[in-house]
């Protein structure tokens, strides 16, 4: 019994050390809705990304290093951490450096890259999405299907299939767009893990501000 605990203590404590960076198998990239993000919680934390006239819509939540079943994080890793200024440079697409951060910390060091390459690379993948102008042509709370903002990103992104797709809803609301890429930012099929299709037909999606 004695060796079965010491085992088990062994296998939780190298769990925790984090997995190997650099080793994984696709990534999926993250696009918040960002009104919806601050009516549940930047508002609340009094974020700059919410005030008024900032104009976000889907920014990037991050790009995240997954294997074909679960995903790495908290990699250790030789690479530097950030720079402020480095971190700063991404709030036009992220909202806050608080946020650039927090990916490089969690995500960005399991992808093998410097925090440099990291963030370009997540650049790069975000602006090869085309995002649908139909939603920011919103000026009132509206109540869709999540199956209409599915299939606005596919009929604005025609390489795409469903099954690269999915989009998640939190509390009654839109929450984010998740697409799925090879590790060269090719659009490629999810894993079973990682499709969580809201299938609210009447989800709420706040107007950008």
């Amino acid at each position: 019994m004695r060796w079965l605990v010491l085992l088990l203590l062994t296998a939780t404590i190298t769990r925790a050390a984090g997995e190997t960076s650099g080793s994984f198998d696709y990534y999926v990239l993250a696009l918040s809705w960002s009104p919806t993000w601050c009516a549940l919680e930047g508002d609340a934390r009094g974020s700059p990304q919410c005030a008024e006239g900032t104009g976000h819509g889907w920014t990037l939540h991050g790009l995240w290093p997954q294997y074909e079943r679960g995903w790495p994080s908290y990699c250790p890793t030789t690479a530097q951490s950030p720079s402020r200024a480095e971190t700063r440079a991404m709030t036009d697409i992220m909202g806050s450096a608080g946020l650039a951060w927090h990916q490089w910390n969690k995500h960005g060091r399991c992808s093998g890259l410097s925090a440099t390459e990291y963030f370009a690379l997540s650049r790069r993948a975000y602006a090869a999405v085309t995002r649908p102008e139909a939603f920011r042509k919103f000026t009132d709370n509206v109540r869709l299907p999540a199956a209409v903002v599915e299939e606005t990103f596919l009929q604005a992104n025609p390489t795409w299939r469903p099954d690269m797709l999915t989009i998640t809803c939190k509390a009654g609301r839109i929450q984010e767009a998740r697409l799925c890429l090879t590790r060269d930012l090719k659009p490629r099929l999810c894993g079973d893990d990682v499709v969580e299709d809201c299938d609210l037909r009447d989800a709420l999606m706040d107007p950008i501000r």
